[in-house]
C-alpha cells in the first residue's frame, strides 16, 4: 500500500471520530467561548481548553522524538504577515457568530441534517477559493507582501533556545508550561471534571490532532511521493473538497479533502443511529443572509489567518507557531466583538 493510501485512509478513520464526537459533544470554539463569558454552560471551554493541552503535549512528543518534522507545516514559516494573520482571524471570528458555528461545525450540523450548515459550507468554500486562487487573492497577496516579515524565532521553543537553552529543553518546556497551565484550567471546573464525555472528547479531538501529524509527517514520509506534513484543518479543505466534487476528473484526494467528507459521514451516522437526525432550515431571509455573510467571512478570512478555530486554536497551537498565536488572539478577539460589546450579533426575531 502507497503512502497517499494510507495517509488518506488515515484521514478517513481521523474525520469520522471527528465527527461523531462533535456531534455528541458539541465541541466549537464559539459555543465555548458563548458558554464562559454568557455565565451558561462553562464546562464547553474546558473541552477546548484540554484539547488544545493534549494536542499539543502529544505533537510535541512526537517531534521530539523525530517522528513528525512539523517545521515543514504551513504554521512553521520563516516569514508571515502578523498584521495580515490578524486581520484574518478577527474575520474570521466575527463571522463565526454570525453563523453560528465555524467550518467544522458546519459540517459536523449538516451531518445532523441542518440544511442551514449546507448554506455555510458551500459559501465558505467559495470565498475560501476566491481568497486563495480567485478575485481576493490578489488584495491577499498584496497585503501579505507589503507587511510580512522575518523574525528571528517563529516558535516559542525559538524564541527560549534564542535565549540559550538548547533545542529540545526549549521545546520539552515550552510545551509543558502551556500544555500543563490548559489542561489545569480544564479540570479546574467541577462540573468539568463530573462530564465524562466532556472530558473525553477534549482528549480524543487533542490526540487526533497529533494523529493527523502522525499520518501526514511519518506514514506519509515518503522521498518519492511526499505528502503535506498537516492536520485537522477545515478552511482550505473545505474548499478542496467543494472542487473535488465538481471537478474530481484528474484530481487526487488529499488528506484535507477525506477529513471534510469523513467528518460529514462521521457525524450522519452517529446522527442516524442515536436518533438526532432532523432536517432543520432557514425561519427568514434575514437569517440566511446572516449566516451567509459570517460564511463569506469565514472563507475569507480563514485563509488569510492560514486556518480556523480548529486549523490555528488546535493544530497551529500544536506546533507553538507564534503565527498561530497571533491568528488565535483575532479569532478570539472577532469573537468576542460578535458576542459582546456594540457590535454585538443581535439575535433575530423571525429567527
Amino acid at each position: 500500500m502507497d503512502s497517499l493510501t494510507i495517509v488518506t485512509l488515515a484521514a478517513l478513520i481521523i474525520g469520522l471520530i471527528y465527527g461523531a464526537i462533535g456531534l455528541l459533544s458539541g465541541f466549537c470554539m464559539m459555543s465555548s467561548l458563548r458558554g464562559w463569558w454568557a455565565e451558561g454552560d462553562r464546562r464547553l471551554v474546558r473541552t477546548y481548553a484540554l484539547a488544545m493541552g493534549v494536542a499539543i503535549a502529544a505533537s510535541q512528543l512526537l517531534a521530539a522524538a523525530g517522528l513528525v518534522d512539523l517545521s515543514k507545516s504551513i504554521y512553521l514559516q520563516p516569514s508571515f504577515s502578523a498584521p495580515v494573520m490578524f486581520l484574518g482571524g478577527l474575520l474570521f471570528g466575527y463571522g463565526m457568530v454570525l453563523s453560528n458555528g465555524c467550518g467544522s461545525r458546519a459540517l459536523v450540523l449538516l451531518g445532523r441534517g441542518n440544511l442551514r450548515s449546507f448554506v455555510v459550507v458551500i459559501v465558505l468554500g467559495i470565498f475560501a477559493e476566491m481568497t486563495l486562487k480567485g478575485l481576493i487573492a490578489p488584495g491577499r497577496i498584496a497585503m501579505a507582501q507589503a507587511s510580512q516579515a522575518t523574525l528571528g524565532a517563529n516558535s516559542l521553543p525559538a524564541l527560549l533556545a534564542n535565549a540559550g537553552l538548547g533545542a529540545v529543553p526549549a521545546r520539552m518546556i515550552a510545551a509543558s508550561l502551556l500544555a500543563a497551565v490548559l489542561i489545569i484550567f480544564a479540570f479546574a471546573h467541577a462540573p468539568f471534571r463530573k462530564s465524562p464525555g466532556q472530558v473525553a472528547a477534549g482528549l480524543i479531538v487533542g490526540l487526533l490532532v497529533a494523529a493527523g501529524w502522525y499520518a501526514t509527517g511519518y506514514l506519509g514520509a515518503d522521498d518519492f511521493n511526499p505528502v503535506p506534513v498537516t492536520s485537522l484543518t477545515f478552511i482550505a479543505p473545505i474548499a478542496d473538497a467543494l472542487q473535488y466534487v465538481m471537478l474530481s476528473t484528474g484530481s487526487t484526494l488529499n488528506f484535507g479533502i477525506v477529513t471534510v467528507f469523513g467528518v460529514f459521514a462521521g457525524s450522519l451516522v452517529t446522527a442516524l443511529a442515536t436518533g438526532r437526525f432532523q432536517l432543520e432550515g432557514y425561519r427568514s431571509p434575514q437569517h440566511m443572509l446572516r449566516s451567509a455573510g459570517g460564511a463569506a467571512l469565514m472563507g475569507a478570512g480563514g485563509v488569510m489567518a492560514f486556518g480556523c478555530s480548529v486549523g490555528q486554536g488546535l493544530t497551529g497551537l500544536s506546533t507553538l507557531s507564534l503565527s498561530s498565536f497571533i491568528a488565535i488572539a483575532g479569532i478570539v478577539l472577532g469573537t468576542g466583538a460578535g458576542l459582546r460589546g456594540a457590535l454585538r450579533v443581535r439575535p433575530l426575531a423571525s429567527a
